[in-house]
């Protein structure tokens, strides 16, 4: 009996680290989920989400596997993309801005991280953003007292402006929330406000010249996603129709619109790639709160040939020449 209980003792010793190699060769899987097409080399977005994982020791190609899934601007493809990394059953599906609605439908299991939600909360993916409480988690758009902020930075910057254009997506969430503090910030600056719509890239050209027509002289971005990727079309029309234009992120800019104020976007797809590489490591989104952003940078690019106030350019994180 004492032999027959060595040899099992030494039979599980020899299976043991086999069976613990075989565990430790499953690689996780993430899901990642995007409005635009998929370029290479990586975005700095998606790049500063792979460093967010590498943060926590996750090395595509080693450690950790991504299923890339893209609409290529065809938003119709989404939802069937998101039940597709259902199907593969991912670990984590990564909701980029405008593809939150389409994985949302596709599971209440699943992980799901998302970047620069609305009002996360009203839009009922979490319950709070202290306690999220369901399968989602991820960073919230700073509130809309920023957009009032950016409406005075308008103001400061072109002389004598008294009639202002906003422009809005109204088929996003954001402007829901923005746009009453958008009108309310131009109200008490003196400012004539008139609102524009734009569905998305198709609708720039269009809204731009309405715009001119119009005998506006600056314009106001609403966040949104679609403007946000269309942010060199759009700096092309704004110099073209010689608007002086402001948008929710630095990048834009960047791209040649003439100022760009908000939270510092590689910030916060680097802190997403960590939310992901928590849940992998056991995590649950229920109890991981939303982030908020607490950081804004400002750009100022006067190649837009604009005179900008002495003032205002010493107080930019960063002007561009």
């Amino acid at each position: 009996m004492r032999r027959i209980g060595l040899a099992v003792v030494l039979a599980l010793s020899l299976l043991g680290p086999r069976a613990a190699e075989g565990q430790a060769t499953k690689v996780p899987r993430v899901g990642y989920l995007v409005l635009s097409p998929l370029v290479d080399p990586p975005s700095a977005e998606r790049q500063a989400f792979l460093n967010g994982l590498r943060d926590l020791g996750y090395v595509i190609g080693q450690t950790i596997a991504i299923e890339y899934r893209s609409a290529a601007w065809n938003r119709e493809l989404l939802p069937d993309l998101a039940a597709e990394l259902v199907d593969l059953k991912v670990d984590v599906i990564m909701a980029t801005p405008g593809t939150v609605d389409a994985a949302r439908q596709a599971t209440r299991t699943i992980p799901i991280v998302f970047t620069a939600a609305a009002d996360p909360v009203a839009s009922r993916f979490a319950v709070s953003l202290s306690h999220p409480g369901g399968n989602m988690t991820g960073l919230a758009q700073p509130g809309p007292v920023v957009t009032g902020k950016r409406m005075s930075f308008l103001k400061e910057a072109v002389a004598k402006l008294s009639r202002v254009a906003i422009v809005r997506n109204p088929t996003g969430v954001a402007h829901v929330h923005d746009l009453p503090v958008a009108q309310e910030s131009a109200l008490a600056l003196r400012l004539q406000s008139r609102i524009f719509d734009s569905r998305g890239p198709q609708d720039f050209e269009s809204v731009f010249r309405a715009i001119s027509n119009d005998r506006v002289q600056a314009v106001l971005l609403l966040p949104d996603s679609t403007f946000y990727i269309g942010r060199e079309q759009l700096a092309q029309l704004a110099l073209r129709y010689q608007l002086p234009m402001i948008g929710n992120r630095a990048e834009y800019a960047r791209a040649g619109v003439l100022l760009g104020y908000g939270s510092i976007l590689s910030e916060e797809w680097r802190r997403a790639g960590v939310l992901v590489g928590k849940i992998l490591n056991g995590a649950k989104p229920a109890d991981i709160p939303i982030e908020e952003p607490s950081k804004f940078e400002l750009v100022i690019n006067v190649k837009t040939a604009l005179t900008i106030p002495p003032s205002l350019l010493l107080r930019a994180d960063q002007v561009i020449e």
